[in-house]
């Protein structure tokens, strides 16, 4: 039997581990980039493994579930180093970081409540500890781009074909079933076509009548100069969260949303690497090196739109925030349900095509051809 041919558009996280999922289950898998393999968001993410932040018991098992996924894909990809470091957080008003605590404890989440001393024992270079936070030693980090080009170093050993610096104009069809795309590089045809590609995916499933709404939100990320360990973990204090990459810098961002930092983003970074100098012992000689801005591509409603659009055979959508974080659990049920046809109930809430996503456009109103 013919291997099933399956073309991932985007080498971000996402698409990186879905490409090495379906490699690894047989599939004949060819990975479309538009630079040099990484993608576009990911190179730019902050990059914390977790399964916090208040989110419904539904989402917060998706990722739960992903979190045990990236200690597998770790014992199985060469190269992928992910450091489970835990995290230090008090980023929210006492009053919510307590029901946020009952929640997550009753979800069997491994927080704890930190005093002073015990936030000073995690983090000994904190200037001024919270009188009050949590700490789940579960979380983890990663370094991003590493990560999603071990993904596709190990997929394109296993015989992926990557194409590089080759953009996609739009996706085709063959009568109802999507076929393929056109890139600069002509026409690549595939059984399947997995649209993994960050914040332009909205765009792309409009040339073929999907309508997907996003709300991609900008986020400025300030990378100082290499220093030696100053801090253990995750910080995430109230405005400024913070830790220390494998290179040695310290990594401060803000939370996403808001205005898009473009314009003063040099500014904007100073002010950040400043705050952090006035965290961390130790860092005050530190100079910012540079700074990022990424994009993070996420659904209207906050949530993944992951798996088939209704009526669109041929096309597996995987758009989500939290990229990082739910990268190995999209990795492996995208395989489960493109070959085996096998949803799993842990995506039920997060089909592409559900009503909040969806503009007037009806689907397939407009299917170019090859």
């Amino acid at each position: 039997m013919a291997k099933k041919t399956v073309l991932v558009i985007g080498s971000g996280i996402v698409g990186s581990s879905i490409a090495w999922h379906l490699t690894q289950a047989g599939c004949a898998v060819t990975v479309v980039d538009s630079g040099d393999g990484g993608g576009v968001a990911t190179p730019n993410s902050f990059a914390w493994l977790n399964a916090t932040w208040g989110n419904p018991k539904p989402y917060f098992d998706l990722r739960m579930r992903s979190l045990r996924e990236w200690r597998r894909l770790a014992g199985k990809v060469p190269g992928l180093d992910v450091k489970w470091c835990g995290g230090l957080l008090w980023d929210l008003p006492p009053d919510e970081l307590e029901a946020y605590a009952r929640e997550h404890e009753m979800w069997g989440y491994g927080i704890r409540r930190v005093g002073k001393a015990e936030a000073m024992k995690i983090e000994p270079n904190l200037k001024a500890p919270p009188e009050f936070a949590v700490h789940v030693a579960e979380e983890g980090m990663i370094d991003p781009l590493s990560a999603a080009r071990a993904m596709l170093a190990a997929a394109e050993a296993d015989g992926t074909r990557i194409l590089r610096k080759t953009t996609v104009d739009r996706l085709v069809a063959t009568g109802p079933r999507i076929s393929g795309a056109m890139t600069n590089a002509g026409l690549i045809s595939a059984d399947e076509v997995v649209v993994a590609a960050g914040a332009v995916t909205g765009e792309l499933l409009e040339t073929i009548g999907v309508t997907l709404k996003m709300d991609t939100r900008p986020g400025l990320l300030a990378s100082s100069k290499p220093t030696a360990p100053l801090i253990n973990g995750m910080v995430l204090s109230p405005g400024c969260h913070i830790r220390q990459t494998a290179a040695g810098r310290l990594l401060a961002g803000s939370d996403y949303g808001g205005a898009d930092p473009a314009d003063q983003a040099g500014e904007k970074a100073r002010l950040l690497h400043a705050k952090m100098q006035t965290m961390i012992s130790g860092a005050e000689a530190i100079d910012l090196d540079f700074h990022t801005i990424g994009y993070r591509p996420i659904p209207e409603d906050g949530f993944p739109a992951v798996g088939r659009p209704d009526e669109m055979p041929g096309l597996y959508v995987a758009v989500m925030h939290s990229g990082m974080t739910l990268a190995p659990v999209v990795g492996l049920f995208a395989v489960q349900e493109i070959l085996d046809d096998v949803r799993d109930p842990l995506l039920a809430p997060y089909r592409p095509d559900r009503p909040a996503l969806l503009g007037d456009a009806e689907y397939g109103s407009r299917l170019p051809t090859a």
